[in-house]
């Protein structure tokens, strides 16, 4: 099947998704190392993930694809598409253990391989294993470790390890170690599907797909703590297809102190901005006005910079969008990463569910560092006290009937624990 996407409000023909299992146990063993916001329902958070996509898949005719099912069904099919199942797998096992005893077990690990099922070796992909072999056990015994070998709880965030552009499928590389390998098994995906790659962002870069936004003749690419500059370089190499890209710098917060800057709160472009419609952005004005755009035009050998550089505000206004303004609170509470289902169409996290959650946490953190999160917190409260006192949380906004926006509200309490939207949550492969 053939990927490409041209703008962000065309209609949604078809996503992959993952719906999150045994790895989302581990990295709610310690959410903050496993870069989640906070602790949450794994149990709920599965039920949530299976509202969203019964909701694109019944309520829109949205084709959802499953990243563990399709894989599996193509490895049960293809006895090629096992065979580099398993073999990978097999990389994935550290075995430790005297030389003698390591090669023992391999060599059963390996024998063992016909008489089990593909979801087991797709599992050791997801959990990374360390196997302690000897030791002090029975012969033959194995202890089974997984500390310290990131089991790929962020992987249902299917957004950031590709970006789909006008021209096809470019493959991505996270910033942050526990998601190094993701890639990886996406890949495999595109794959099975027989999507073509575009290319891939290489070290010394780092791209996610968060960080990019689909505008037509246009595309914006976030920089920051995902996605570098040479990241950017490189995408820009792969020939995306706009006329002209804005390089967004991440913003800081202006109620952070600039010397102690938390990039988790703004970590990608879509958890700030984002597309409503034709003419319609979403977005926290705080920070879009502090955020810089870098113009680049395509030219003959390329992207080459403008010399243009201005606020994305100013920016996108250019562009003759209007901008439908997120409060401190509403941002935090992952408003702005609503999913374009059509023009004009979204659906969007239920806000009355989230925000107390987002504020406790948010409490918690500016009771053990009060200069950093002090003012903040100040402000989150103060929109909580207008919210409440208005009945209206988000997205029961005005502007939304103003621009004429259809809105479907999600409830996504749980699995925006791990610092991310419905946006967050699906790659999109097709729209049109």
């Amino acid at each position: 099947m053939a990927a490409g996407v041209r703008a962000e409000w065309e209609r949604l023909r078809t996503v992959a998704v993952h719906r999150p299992g045994i790895e989302m146990f581990f990295g709610l063993l310690q959410p903050y190392a496993a870069l989640y916001e906070r602790a949450f329902s794994r149990y709920e958070a599965r039920r949530e993930h299976d509202a969203l996509t019964r909701t694109l898949r019944e309520e829109f005719g949205v084709r959802v694809l499953h990243l563990k099912e399709t894989i599996l069904e193509s490895a049960d099919r293809d006895p090629a598409v096992r065979r580099r199942l398993v073999d990978w797998a097999h990389e994935t096992v550290t075995f430790r253990g005297s030389p003698g005893e390591v090669a023992e077990a391999r060599r059963s690990m390996e024998q063992n391989a016909d008489g089990l099922d593909s979801l087991h070796f797709f599992t050791l992909l997801l959990i990374n294993p360390v196997l302690e072999v000897g030791r002090g056990h029975p012969p033959g015994g194995v202890d089974v470790r997984i500390p310290g070998q990131s089991p790929l709880a962020n992987l249902y965030f299917m957004r950031d390890q590709q970006a789909v552009t006008g021209c096809g499928l470019v493959v991505g590389r996270p910033a942050k170690q526990q998601r190094a390998r993701e890639p990886g098994i996406t890949r495999f995906l595109w794959e099975t599907l027989g999507i073509p790659i575009a290319g891939t962002v290489e070290e010394p870069g780092t791209f996610e797909g968060g960080d990019f936004m689909p505008m037509g003749e246009f595309a914006l690419i976030g920089t920051g703590d995902r996605t570098n500059h040479a990241g950017v370089r490189q995408f820009l190499g792969c020939t995306p297809g706009y006329d002209e890209i804005g390089v967004v710098h991440q913003p800081g917060h202006p109620l952070i102190p600039g010397d102690r800057p938390d990039p988790m709160v703004d970590m990608h472009l879509d958890t700030y901005f984002n597309v409503a419609g034709s003419g319609v952005v979403i977005g926290s004005g705080a920070l879009l006005r502090r955020a810089q755009v870098d113009v680049y035009l395509r030219a003959s050998g390329g992207y080459e910079f403008s010399g243009e550089a201005v606020p994305l505000y100013d920016y996108i206004r250019s562009k003759g969008f209007a901008v439908i303004d997120l409060s401190i609170l509403e941002q935090l509470s992952y408003a702005a990463n609503i999913l374009c289902i059509r023009d004009g169409c979204i659906l969007a996290v239920e806000g009355e569910q989230v925000v107390p959650t987002v504020l406790r946490n948010l409490e918690r953190k500016a009771a053990r560092d009060p200069q950093r999160y002090g003012r903040l917190l100040q402000a989150a409260e103060e929109d909580y006290r207008r919210i409440r006192a208005a009945g209206r949380f988000f997205p029961q906004k005005e502007e939304f009937s103003r621009h004429g926006i259809e809105v479907h509200p999600l409830r996504l309490e749980n699995l925006t624990g791990g610092y991310g939207g419905p946006h967050c949550m699906t790659c999109t492969l097709e729209r049109g």
